[in-house]
């Protein structure tokens, strides 16, 4: 598989590209600051890009979808309910297949309704799977429902019913570089992320308004 993880913009986003080593086809995820960046890595890699998928509707992880679009021709994927422009409508629990890589939907509202994560498989190392959690999850912590559309039960629902769920070997590849570390692993996110603790649903919505 072919990845890389790229810092853009002054707010730490991250955007990242994912391809096939043997088809080069491949896919970008919230390209927002620095298409220009962007792209280089893309030719880099010797990548041809079909999807162009969004994790929230937020500008900061879309604002480079057009340019994006122009220049490689993918077709921008967003959750159905997501308000923004997009090519392809994906559902919860639906399934992309792109050669060895196999991509799963996972709809997990809270910072926006349209959030969603997407579980990454590669056929041909079956040791790692890969979740790009955009604005859901952090290392260290979750993004902010105070802003419109946020909602503290739909966090909860995402974090503590969907997300400590998941396998701890699993590879967690954030939205912004606001953690000690730019990835981490779902395990040490339930063990030292203080909003995976264990709570009942009561006192997850305190917490979050404390």
């Amino acid at each position: 598989m072919e990845f890389m993880q790229i810092i853009v913009g002054n707010m730490k986003n991250f955007t990242y590209i994912v391809g096939d080593s043997k088809t080069r086809n491949g896919f970008i995820i919230d390209p927002s600051y620095d298409i220009d960046k962007v792209i280089t890595a893309v030719r880099k890699l010797d990548l041809n890009i079909k999807y162009i998928f969004n994790t929230h509707s937020h500008w900061d992880h879309t604002i480079g979808n057009k340019e994006a679009v122009q220049r490689t021709g993918g077709q921008i994927c967003a959750h159905e309910s997501a308000p923004t422009n997009k090519d392809r409508s994906l559902k919860d629990k639906e399934v992309i297949k792109l050669d060895s890589l196999t991509i799963r939907i996972m709809h997990t509202p809270g910072h926006t309704p349209d959030g969603i994560c997407y579980l990454l498989s590669d056929k041909t190392d079956t040791k790692k799977n890969y979740l790009f959690t955009g604005d859901t999850l952090f290392v260290g912590g979750c993004g902010r429902t105070d802003l419109p559309g946020g909602s503290n039960e739909d966090m909860y629902n995402s974090l503590v019913k969907i997300m400590r769920e998941m396998p701890d070997k699993l590879i967690v590849y954030p939205g912004h570089d606001y953690g000690p570390t730019k990835r981490s692993k779902m395990g040490i996110e339930k063990e030292n992320n203080y909003t995976l603790e264990e709570r009942t649903k009561d006192e997850f919505l305190k917490f979050m308004l404390n």
